[in-house]
């Protein structure tokens, strides 16, 4: 059986990642810093590798652990590292064990930085950074190893509770053509295909996961 690593896995969009990971007969091994399989503080070099040395050969890697845009506000340069940087040191820890060929990382940036702006500035770099730090990935760790990565919009969260019930939130949704705020299970959808044999050819890519809002603004 497979192992698959998700970070910031026990709620949200990661949780769905592992709960569909399961379904597919993958083992996904949940690192977070509120529970999970394992305790792991992803901006931690030492505690990075060694819950990687705890898990053991991992063919997969979902980076979706980060700070959310709403959160506490930070340093410009404390911001890039909490983001993109973090996501940097899983996966290269991750690569150093050797991961087996056919092996996949998938990195979850948004649409914030990518495809819009937003009002916090190191959000909006950092996600931006981690579809560059992702095209860069795919370009040198390819064949064995693929990296891709997801760009989220207005996804239902627990870090989003409410906020479909602002002026915003329901602005946001009438315009989007779905007619409806994203769920975890949307993307974790996409993120298992990216992972997946299917998605065998499919390397460096930012997919969208927003229902169209990007293209229909």
């Amino acid at each position: 059986m497979d192992t698959v690593i998700v970070t910031g896995g026990a709620s949200g969009i990661g949780a769905a990642v592992a709960r569909l990971a399961a379904e597919q007969g993958l083992r996904p091994v949940v690192w977070d810093l509120r529970g999970g399989d394992m305790v792991v503080d992803v901006r931690d070099r030492a505690a990075v590798e060694a819950a990687l040395a705890e898990v053991g050969p991992a063919r997969y890697l979902v980076n979706n652990a980060g700070p959310a845009s709403g959160g506490p506000a930070l340093p410009f340069a404390d911001g890039l590292v909490a983001t993109a940087g973090s996501m940097e040191l899983v996966t290269s820890a991750w690569l150093a064990t050797g991961p087996p060929d056919g092996a996949a990382v998938v990195n979850v940036a948004s649409v914030a930085g990518n495809f819009v702006g937003t009002d916090s500035a190191w959000y909006s770099a950092g996600k931006a950074a981690i579809a560059g730090y992702t095209r860069h990935l795919a370009t040198r760790t390819a064949p064995r190893v693929r990296a891709n990565a997801v760009a989220p919009g207005f996804i239902d969260t627990p870090r989003m509770a409410g906020f479909a019930d602002t002026p915003l939130g329901r602005s946001l949704i009438e315009r989007n053509p779905m007619g409806r705020a994203g769920r975890p299970e949307d993307v974790a959808a996409a993120v298992l295909f990216l992972l997946s044999p299917a998605a065998a050819y499919v390397n460096g890519v930012l997919l969208p996961v927003d229902g169209g809002w990007t293209v229909s603004q």
